[in-house]
């Protein structure tokens, strides 16, 4: 088991509860990367959510599908669960420590703090090195799949220490007032439009950190653009993104502001913040200077700043089967978001699927009608000549049937029900029999 990620830990886990010895390696403390700040395994390197936890959700149904096929990282994310509206959010050290206990006391898991640089020629391996992959690994696995590795870069939020928020300005509430236990979970910074257009125009003048390749060859992923990249796409754009306003009533005014930042918990002491959908490329100092310029966060102290990193995956549906095996050689296998998923609870699926198949004799396809078959069928099944790694969404499951979606055209939320419905009763037959 190559890496001891959230995919990497999943799979060894599922390995040993089937009964089978693994070895877990973990370059980590001996080699570190640019966005890991401890050499535990199962870092949450950028947010603290595990996203919706909302009824009839996608994100949702794909988790509720783990929870069923026995996912341990799903437990530890219930276990260590923080206040984030209808977000399943954790708190990183108790998310963290309920992982190493887990690993560190079976009998059947071994973990070996050493960094593999090529693939080993026997055995059953499997990959889930992660989106920072070491060089020497990446290029190995480049000479094994016989083709160049693929890359994007990513970022990630800054956090920010909750005493130096200001709540004459700052505000609690969760979008249209929903969250999971009724509470107001996040802290919304509110911004007017005079504000909203100082903030855009200096974010427009800011400096960055200048990528490895030329920056119109960047490929960003598209699901977590750094705001600095949003923003060259027009004014508005931050607005009707991560900063939408939308449902959020300023106690001062009793309206919607003209734009919204939002803080989301970190830990259970509740005692840092991390800045929603924040991501960025911006130089640390550009980050203190323009992100105090945000109402409330004008003596913010921060915790982390926001970071830029390269993430590795390979070509999927070229290069693996349904049950994320090797074609060229298939007792290798290949987990998490170097398969081409994006998302933490993703690549904890594809951990989890692969490490089942990797001890099942006769693995059985998932039904296509589930997320995780769904999800599954993207990786291996998409277009290998626009491949971009995906998270869960209703678009990777399959179409209700025609008489269905007549019946119910004019309703959404009755389409994504029963496409819910469908999903859940095809996973108890495929458990059942």
């Amino acid at each position: 088991m190559i890496g001891a990620g959230l995919a990497g830990s999943e799979a060894a886990w599922q390995i040993a509860e089937a009964g089978q010895d693994v070895v877990l390696y973990e370059m980590r403390p001996h080699k570190s990367t640019t966005a890991h700040q401890t050499d535990q395994p199962a870092e949450l390197v950028c947010s603290n959510s595990r996203k919706s936890e909302a009824e009839k959700s996608a994100p949702r149904q794909l988790k509720q599908e783990m929870r069923r096929m026995g996912s341990m990282l799903l437990a530890a994310a219930d276990a260590a669960r923080v206040p984030g509206g209808q977000a399943l959010t954790v708190d990183r050290a108790v998310f963290s420590s309920f992982i190493i206990d887990r690993l560190t006391r079976h009998p059947r898991i071994t973990i070996q703090r050493e960094e593999i640089t090529r693939v080993p020629e026997t055995g059953t391996v499997i990959i889930a090195s992660g989106p920072l992959t070491s060089d020497p690994l990446a290029q190995d696995i480049a000479r094994l799949t016989g083709s160049e590795r693929l890359y994007f870069y990513d970022a990630i939020s800054p956090i920010v220490d909750a005493e130096t928020i200001n709540y004459d300005i700052a505000f609690r509430a969760s979008r249209y007032g929903k969250s999971i236990d009724g509470t107001d979970d996040y802290v919304n910074c509110p911004m007017n439009k005079a504000e909203y257009l100082a903030f855009i125009a200096a974010l427009l003048d800011a400096q960055s950190y200048e990528a490895h390749i030329p920056e119109d060859k960047t490929p960003y992923f598209e699901g977590c653009l750094p705001i600095d990249q949003i923003v060259k796409r027009g004014t508005e754009t931050l607005r009707f993104g991560p900063m939408k306003p939308t449902g959020l009533d300023d106690p001062r005014t009793g309206r919607w502001p003209y734009a919204v930042v939002q803080l989301r918990q970190e830990n259970l002491r509740a005692d840092s913040y991390n800045l929603v959908g924040f991501q960025t490329s911006l130089k640390f100092g550009e980050q203190a200077r323009i992100f105090r310029m945000i109402p409330g966060l004008e003596n913010a102290s921060f915790l982390r700043y926001g970071q830029i990193h390269r993430n590795t995956y390979i070509n999927a549906p070229t290069l693996l089967n349904g049950f994320l095996q090797l074609k060229a050689d298939p007792r290798i296998y290949f987990a998490g978001q170097i398969s081409g998923v994006e998302g933490y609870v993703e690549s904890i699926a594809t951990g989890m699927l692969a490490g089942q198949f990797a001890v099942d004799p006769a693995p059985r396809p998932l039904p296509r009608e589930t997320a995780l078959g769904s999800l599954l069928h993207y990786i291996t099944g998409a277009d290998p000549r626009h491949y971009q790694p995906a998270n869960i969404t209703f678009d990777l499951l399959p179409s209700l049937d025609e008489e269905t979606r007549k019946v119910l055209r004019k309703d959404k939320k009755a389409r994504h029900a029963e496409v819910c419905r469908r999903a859940t009763a095809a996973m108890e037959a495929y458990l059942c029999c």
